[in-house]
């Protein structure tokens, strides 16, 4: 399912070869729109879901479009496949969920609690999935990646923007908040987690996370980013950028290990070269990652 728009593009997907493209049977449709979300679901035995707003910063402003999108229609994508017996579902979840942790490294036990309206809707959206396996038998399995990274993210993301900037010539980078730690996930290896949840046999309920278990620092993803670029550029301060005080997650660090146990999942892109693939993918479509459009 692509969504519904105007100008009939399915995003991500119209870059997709002809030979693949054979394969695919995209569907436009809107989460939120539960008659047309139960009809997609009929003779499917797998439902991933992964239709989300999952930019912060706008969930500060436009609570109810999260809502409506993350909850509402995690519901309707549940309620669909429970009516059409599909044997299994998929929900992608986020670890914002957890907000600061009380202890490092993370896991998926850990209480969750949201410090944006974003994680909000995500712990809704994680608890009505828990809700529809206890309640209704449904085999839900709920992945929960830490800071996927790759070609083709948008500039809402702090890597592709830092990158773009640079690759841009840009002297000075806007960013938010430096000192923050996160735990980034090469997007094949977010992949190949979701790729394992489908093909392994789960109990109802499951709940897995995909990190690596190690945190960097966003000030040291910058300077990871000048050596990629040979870029002297330096940092600027973008109040857009910075959550409020107590919204700011201070640390997200992943305990892989069930991962690993459950799934036979590890990551295996190192930062490093992962950066420098999406640089590459960078340079090679400046007409999709435009930071001119974005920084004046």
């Amino acid at each position: 399912m692509a969504l519904y728009n105007s100008w009939g593009s399915s995003g991500w997907l119209d870059a997709l070869p002809r030979d693949v493209l054979n394969f695919v049977d995209v569907q436009h449709a809107d989460v939120r729109d539960s008659s047309r979300t139960s009809t997609l679901t009929d003779g499917c035995d797998l439902v991933i879901h992964l239709a989300a707003l999952v930019a912060i910063p706008y969930s500060y402003i436009a609570a109810e479009s999260f809502v409506q999108t993350n909850v509402i229609g995690t519901l309707n994508v549940l309620e669909a496949a429970r009516s059409a017996n599909v044997q299994k579902v998929i929900v992608a979840s986020t670890s914002e969920v957890y907000g600061t942790p009380e202890t490092t490294p993370i896991l998926e036990a850990h209480p969750l609690k949201a410090q944006s309206p974003y994680a909000a809707t995500k712990i809704a959206a994680d608890q009505l999935a828990m809700s529809f396996s206890a309640s209704f038998g449904l085999n839900v399995a709920i992945v929960r990646p830490f800071n996927t990274y790759g070609p083709r993210q948008s500039l809402r993301a702090v890597i592709p923007t830092v990158l773009a900037q640079m690759i841009a010539g840009k002297e000075e980078v806007s960013l938010g908040s430096l000192h923050t730690l996160r735990d980034f996930v090469f997007v094949a290896d977010t992949v190949d987690g979701f790729v394992r949840m489908a093909v392994t046999d789960t109990a109802p309920g499951e709940v897995v996370q995909l990190g690596t278990g190690k945190a960097v620092s966003i000030a040291d993803v910058v300077k990871l980013c000048r050596d990629i670029t040979d870029s002297n550029a330096s940092i600027v301060e973008s109040a857009e950028r910075i959550r409020p005080e107590a919204s700011e997650v201070q640390v997200l660090l992943a305990d892989p290990a069930k991962a690993s146990l459950l799934l036979d999942w590890e990551p295996r892109v190192d930062l490093q070269v992962g950066l420098k693939a999406t640089a590459d993918w960078i340079r090679e479509k400046p007409y999709a990652v435009d930071p001119a459009r974005f920084y004046r």
